[in-house]
């Protein structure tokens, strides 16, 4: 059956009315003059579309078109995610290839150079197909037109508003009139080089979100656009006109898209981009062998190097300063659209480290189902280096059923994407001796180490402890030994030492070292240590820490500078698509804690590593690196450790059932084969950080500094306390809190 005749009264007044406004124009004016009659009876409905034909204030700078964000190693070259709305990698026409500005000229507008905008005859062609002769409805655009129906609909997306999108695409003649006057007006402003270089940076070349032809270049043939030859140039010019049916990714597409293409070289030969011999080696070639298609993954989802949980932690950091943006909205779209430079403080080699002894040490489908985070930083600089987790960043459904992946980084903040912290155990008693010490006291000072305490007799600067006894004890021994100094009470990791200090120098000097050194809570709100969460005498022996373990790292980093403390950075460069470098979250790095403090904790944490009845022992590295660490046990919960190597890394490891630990104590289970009755921080947390470090010092083949923690003479001073309470020494901790309400233990 023949097709019918398209009417002729409202569609061809409207369609006259647009060949008379086109040819005005475009400086047709004397051939307009026939068509004068035809249309006189359309101006009323001309007067009805011309206002949406005012249009201001848009903008065609293809420097602002939404351009995908990529994040970088800390090497600035390194590749690890890419976040995008648009895949789009906005480039100059001088980086695009000859023969793709030849394809798409060809395909789209062969007049593109002699016409003022608005092509008269594609018009006049596409009028008489479509209204005289009742064929296929044609388009008629030139290029210049389909670059401002590109922008605007870009721009309506970019406001949020699905009304003026609507309208940017809409098939009717108003649009296209719109389209016109602003094409018109957009050739007196920019020259024909900025509109082609506009138009090749802003068309969908494909499914997926693919925009421009960088992105094009690199999805089908892992090339860049300057490199595009004449069937490549040729396959991407074709997509544009139906980027999901002509897709050559897609395999049912390719036989379509083949047709295309040689389509495209057809008409790239009839208008001289190409002679006959190189026209007809292009369509003797198969489509199918030109390709080479590169994943399209976006997103932390798609992070490479096993750096999914870095990544998530860097978006957050993004999310979360104002350095990005006043508000998260702002922030996010920046990451999505404005074509970031995000170069991180991921080290890879330290990431490596982590996450493969991470996973060495517990296998994530280990029976036991119990976790392992780790997190490392730079000391003195504040830089994240990685994480290690026995999971598979994962931020799909999947995560809640499978025990092998996560989407949740319990290395860190809450804020920043983790849980609310843990209690830490004995990894806390560095604090405590920093406090000792800033007090002017000496490490060798010998203390009546009781077992039990008032809570008030920890009273300090407002903070009231409260009238309840306090009962602890050292570990597995449930005893005491006493008198002992603070230097031994590390050592050996005796709770009662940590207690008999607390009340000597009371509790706010432990808060206020805690927070000198890095330490804060991970649980929003209540990150002050002085929050009512932390604020107890347990706190002494990190029984009321809900700390994260790159909080702990942190604090270990400035152990490992010296005293200098900064906060931890995920970020060192962050640049614009227009090149400029964007503030990012400073370090802040500061001396913290006397230098001579520090050097005499690391000595003592030392010997808690190499006497031999020191409870670290497990943790020291090889080679006859000096180590320096400390272990902790949290009741049956988490076993930890932190440790460092001077100026070059620091590490805190926590191990357990991070989600639900008081159900699922890491008591009387097998781990990775390996059956305890007790586990503690030596038996399973020191060994992952003695071979993360190992790993990393002999990957980065890291200097010895065997002169780092040189006793300070002020500080090793002794005397001796007037009582005494014998008990047994132990290499664990702990403490039972009896008061009113609870009963808390920890070792």
């Amino acid at each position: 059956m023949p097709k019918k005749k398209k009417n002729l009264t409202g569609a061809r007044i409207l369609a006259l009315a647009l060949a008379f406004i086109t040819l005005c124009l475009g400086g047709g004016v004397t051939l307009s003059a026939l068509f004068l009659p035809a249309v006189m009876g359309a101006n009323q409905i001309a007067k009805a579309v011309s206002p949406s034909m005012q249009v201001e204030g848009i903008d065609f700078d293809v420097t602002n078109l939404p351009q995908k964000s990529t994040m970088y190693a800390n090497d600035g070259k390194t590749v690890i995610a890419e976040f995008y709305a648009q895949n789009r990698e906005v480039v100059p026409l001088k980086d695009i290839s000859k023969p793709m500005m030849q394809a798409v000229v060809a395909r789209e507008d062969r007049r593109f150079w002699e016409h003022s905008g608005v092509d008269v005859q594609g018009v006049l062609r596409a009028f008489i197909q479509t209204y005289m002769k009742g064929g296929d409805q044609q388009g008629g655009s030139s290029l210049t037109q389909q670059y401002v129906k590109n922008v605007l609909a870009t721009q309506a997306r970019e406001n949020d508003d699905p009304i003026a999108e609507y309208h940017a695409t809409e098939d009717t003649i108003a649009r296209k009139m719109r389209e016109m006057l602003i094409a018109v007006q957009m050739e007196k402003k920019y020259s024909k080089q900025e509109i082609l270089q506009g138009y090749l940076n802003i068309a969908q070349f494909g499914s997926n979100s693919l925009y421009g032809v960088q992105a094009a270049a690199e999805r089908y043939f892992n090339t860049t656009a300057d490199k595009l030859n004449i069937v490549q140039a040729a396959t991407i010019a074709m997509i544009t006109k139906n980027p999901s049916k002509y897709d050559p990714s897609i395999e049912e597409n390719q036989p379509e898209a083949e047709k295309q293409r040689n389509i495209v070289l057809e008409l790239m030969k009839n208008q001289g981009f190409i002679t006959q011999k190189e026209y007809q080696d292009a369509v003797n070639t198969p489509l199918k062998d030109t390709l080479h298609i590169t994943t399209v993954a976006r997103g932390c989802m798609a992070a490479k190097y096993n750096a999914g949980f870095f990544c998530d932690y860097v978006v957050h950091k993004i999310e979360n300063s104002s350095e990005f943006g006043k508000t998260a909205k702002e922030r996010e779209k920046l990451l999505q659209e404005g074509g970031l430079q995000i170069v991180t403080t991921l080290d890879l080699d330290a990431s490596n480290a982590l996450m493969d002894t991470a996973n060495a040490t517990i296998p994530a489908n280990d029976s036991s189902g119990m976790e392992i985070v780790m997190a490392s930083v730079k000391p003195g600089t504040g830089e994240v280096l990685g994480f290690g987790l026995n999971r598979t960043y994962d931020a799909t459904d999947a995560a809640a059923t499978d025990q092998t992946k996560a989407s949740m980084n319990y290395a860190v903040d809450q804020v920043d994407g983790g849980g609310q912290g843990f209690a830490i155990g004995s990894s806390w008693k560095p604090i405590n001796l920093i406090a000792w010490m800033q007090k002017g006291r000496s490490i060798n000072e010998m203390l009546a180490a009781p077992t039990d305490y008032l809570t008030s007799q920890f009273n300090c600067n407002g903070y009231t402890g409260g009238t309840d006894n306090w009962h602890v004890t050292n570990a597995l021994t449930n005893g005491t030994t006493s008198p002992e100094s603070p230097f031994l009470g590390l050592v050996r990791s005796h709770n009662t030492t940590m207690a008999a200090m607390g009340a000597k120098i009371g509790l706010c000097a432990v808060a206020d070292a805690a927070k000198a050194v890095g330490y804060h809570n991970a649980k929003i709100g209540q990150e002050d240590v002085y929050s009512d969460i932390s604020m107890h005498p347990a706190l002494l022996i990190g029984g009321t820490t809900s700390v994260s373990p790159l909080t702990m790292a942190n604090v270990f980093a400035t152990y490992a500078a010296n005293g200098v403390e900064c906060t931890p950075i995920a970020m060192k460069k962050v640049t614009n698509a227009d090149g400029k470098e964007l503030e990012v979250p400073k370090a802040n790095c500061h001396q913290a804690v006397d230098k001579d403090i520090i050097q005499t904790l690391a000595y003592a944490m030392n010997q808690g590593v190499v006497r031999a009845d020191g409870a670290g022992g497990a943790a020291q590295l090889a080679n006859g690196r000096k180590t320096f660490a400390k272990t902790g046990t949290n009741e049956n919960m988490y076993v930890t450790t932190g440790g460092f190597i001077p100026n070059q890394i620091a590490t805190f490891v926590l191990v357990g059932d991070v989600q639900d630990p008081t159900n699922h104590p890491i008591e009387n289970i097998a781990i990775n084969g390996n059956y305890h009755g007790y586990w503690d921080g030596s038996t399973i947390a020191a060994p992952a950080f003695k071979d993360a470090m190992n790993i990393y010092a002999d990957k980065k083949q890291l200097p010895m500094d065997n002169d780092y923690g040189q006793p300070v003479a002020k500080y090793m001073g002794g005397s001796t306390s007037t009582s005494t309470t014998n008990g047994t020494t132990t290499n664990n901790n702990t403490t039972t809190n009896n008061n009113s309400t609870n009963t808390q233990t920890t070792r």
